[in-house]
Parts: C-alpha cells; structure tokens; sequence
C-alpha cells in the first residue's frame, strides 16, 4: 500500500498530494450517474431521463448515509495511526467489517421492500412511473456492494493511502460506461439498463477491493482473530459516523423535497433539476476531495498531538477549494447552456436548467469554507457540530426558501437556484461564530 505519513513534510504540498486521488475518484465515481444520465439522454425520452434522475437521487442519500458512516471507521484509523497503536488500528479495522456487513443487509433488505412506496412519495411525474421504480428496485440490489466498496476505501484512506481507491473506481466507472452503451443504446433497455450496469460495475468494484486487500495485507499485524464486533470500538465508530450520516440523510432528504416541490411543475422542470444536480455534483468533486483530505490529514495529526499544523491544514484547504469553486461559478455565470445541454438535447429542459445553474453555481464558493470547516471539526472527533449547523440551516432556509421561490415563479427555475447558496450562508456564519467561540474558550475535542 501506499501509505502517506500526514504528519510530515509542508502542509499544502502533503494535502495536496493526498486530495489529488481523492477527487480523480470522486470524479471517476460520479461518472456512474452523470453517465447513466448522459447516455439515457442520447438514446431515450424526457420521461427516462427524469427517471434516472429522480432514482439516483434516492441512491445518493442512501449513498450518503453509508459515506457518513464509514467516515467513523477512517477517523479512528487516522487517529491511532497517528498515535502509532497499531493495535488498536487492527481493531477498529475488523469491528468495521461486521458492523457494515449488518448495515448492508438492513439498508438493502429496507430498500428493496419499500422502492415502490418510495418512488410515490416522490410524486415522480406519471411518465416517468414505471422507469423510476425498476431503476431504483435494481440500484437497491447494489447497496452491499457499494458498503463493500467505501469501507475498503475508508480504511485505506485512514491509513494514508488515497491512491489505491482510485484503482477500483477508475475500473468500475469503465465497466459502467460500456455496460451502459450496450444495454441502454443497444438493447433499449432504457432506465433498467443503466441501472444494470450501475450495479454490475459495482460488484466488480467491491470484488477487486477485497481481492487487493486479501494479496497485499497491511504494514502491521491483522488476523482473522481481528475480525469481531467490539462493542466499545462499535460504539466509537457510530458515535462519530452516525452524526456525519445523519446530516447526509437529512441534507439528501432535503433534496428529495426540494424534488417534489419541482416535479410538481411538469416532467420538463424533473429533467432540468436532475440534469443541474448532476452538473453541481461534479462541481462540488474539489472541495470535497480537499474536505476528506483534510478530515483525514486532521485526524492523524490530532492523533500526534500536532495542534498547529492541524490549523495549517483547515487553511490550505479553503484556499484551494477556492480555486475550483469561484471558477465553476463565473464559468456557470456566462455559459451556462454548455454545461446544461451535455445531459439533454432537449431545448426546454437546457433553458430552464440553465436558468437554475446560474443561481446554484453561487454555491460552489460558499461550500470551500464550509466543507473544509466541517472536516476539520469531524477530524478531530467532534461530529456533531456539522451536522447541528447544517440541519439549521437546511431544513430553515433551504427547503422554505425552495418552496417560497417555487411559489412566485412556477414556470422557472432561476430563483429557485439561490436558495442552496443562501442556506449555505448561514452555516458558515454558524461555523465562524462558533470557531471564534472555541477559540476564545479554547475547547479542543477529546477523542475518547
């Protein structure tokens, strides 16, 4: 493995080496759903399309759960790496293993038996009915795989090794691609099809991760014996991931309104919407690259005791997700119907989500502080915070401010596109307001 000591060398040169492969594989792993959109946009109907956007959106928050999660297991590893308790990163390894193999089930069990209710309580549009639900009920069969896949990868990264996930998405991303060639284009199997190439690739994703893990080991001693549920260890790693699910869940589920609300507005305002959140989800790539780098990177030097440079870290982190953000910004700001018209060739669907990115785009710069801020909080075992400052602001401003605009323009898109950035607002006046409160009374998590 190729593990990187987080705790050495200039902050900016190691951050940035560590977030490269990071967001290569967040780039790669989102091209599973920007691809499956994508072909299904050349080959089928608006109804299609809207169908895998509206069913990918309900994978994504169960997606997000799962990341938010494994987050606890990369943090402890981080930390006891960074203490050099081996021991202890064993442990923690083989608690997640169980705990996550018991998630799996539920969550797939769960959403298999309810894809149907769920797919109505979209208010998916009539002509995307059908499409939706077999989309959904096929991706749900994946979930073990995509649990699999980001507790081989949360390990890993907890480690210092960023590197080797970029392997197992690059295949599978390529797998995807070409499946969804063959069954959307070729075999006209519209939504299903790509749903069926989302979870083969998937499968073979998880299957090499194992494979890799089996042949190469780690640098320190695990066994079998290792691989048990610790009840202190389970409760650690649900402790710090639960928060971080939470607020993905409820982030996601805020989408999921914010989805209802448009599909309200006809089948054409169903595709701008998912066409826009898709773009926005590979905008949005840098900045949390950077943010797990920097998760990451905290937490090892947490773990070392290494205060000062923990602060360099949360800096050089915004500074460089800055770049990124303010960019897709003014890009989206003046040619915005060149980013919108990749996913569909429909005029209506390219105005309006254009109309929408203009706004939303905003947004790209307002999470460079906030994403990094978060990670830095969440690296250092303090959880809560994230996900207490983005309920606030997600479900008080967003979602009422989503509706609101919905209301006084219900034939666009364009006001609607400023409620992510304003929300996103708030939390960062939550989290400057709060760190200068942690600085005055220098509260400093305590990893227990």
């Amino acid at each position: 493995m190729k593990e990187l000591d987080l705790t050495q060398g200039s902050v900016p040169k190691v951050l940035l080496h560590f977030a490269v492969p990071f967001l290569l594989a967040n780039v790669l792993q989102a091209l599973y759903g920007g691809a499956d959109l994508f072909v299904v946009g050349q080959y089928d109907d608006a109804a299609s399309v809207a169908a895998v956007a509206i069913g990918s959106q309900v994978m994504q928050t169960v997606t997000g759960v799962i990341l938010g999660l494994t987050t606890g297991t990369t943090v402890l590893i981080a930390i006891a790496t960074g203490a050099k308790d081996y021991r202890k990163t064993a442990s923690i390894i083989g608690t997640s293993i169980g705990l996550f193999a018991a998630v799996g089930a539920v969550l797939t069990f769960l959403m298999v038996a309810f894809h149907s209710r769920t797919v109505q309580l979209m208010h998916t549009p009539p002509e995307a009915l059908s499409d939706t639900e077999a989309y959904l009920w096929i991706c749900s069969l994946g979930i073990p795989f995509i649990i699999g896949y980001n507790v081989v990868c949360g390990i890993l990264r907890g480690l210092g090794d960023s590197r080797t996930p970029l392997y197992f998405v690059a295949l599978a991303c390529a797998l995807n691609i070409v499946l969804d060639f063959i069954l959307v284009g070729g075999c006209h199997l519209r939504a299903a099809g790509a749903a069926i190439a989302t979870v083969a690739s998937q499968g073979v994703s998880f299957a090499t991760a194992l494979w890799y893990l089996y042949r190469k080991g780690f640098h320190f001693e695990f066994t079998r014996r290792d691989i048990r549920l610790d009840g202190q260890l389970c409760r650690r790693v649900l402790l710090l991931g639960a928060p971080i699910a939470l607020q993905d869940l409820l982030v996601n589920f805020s989408f999921l309104l914010i989805t209802v609300i448009v599909n309200g507005m006809g089948v054409v305002a169903s595709a701008a919407l998912g066409v826009v959140e898709k773009l926005i989800v590979f905008a949005m790539l840098p900045p949390m690259a950077i943010s797990s780098a920097v998760a990451a990177m905290t937490a090892q030097n947490y773990g070392a005791g290494l205060r000062v440079r923990m602060n360099r870290c949360l800096y050089a982190g915004i500074g460089m997700a800055l770049v990124f953000g303010v960019s897709v910004c003014l890009y989206s700001q003046f040619l915005p119907d060149t980013l919108t018209g990749i996913f569909t060739r429909d005029s209506e669907v390219v105005q309006m989500a254009s109309g929408y990115l203009r706004g939303y785009s905003i947004d790209c710069i307002m999470v460079s502080f906030v994403f990094c801020i978060n990670a830095y909080f969440s690296g250092q075992g303090n959880s809560v915070f994230p996900m207490v400052h983005s309920v606030i602001s997600t479900f008080l401003f967003r979602i009422p401010l989503s509706y609101g605009f919905s209301l006084v323009s219900s034939s666009s898109l364009f006001l609607m596109g400023f409620a992510p950035p304003l929300s996103t607002l708030v939390s960062l006046m939550i989290c400057i307001g709060y760190m200068r409160y942690k600085r005055k009374k220098e509260i400093i998590p305590v990893y227990a």
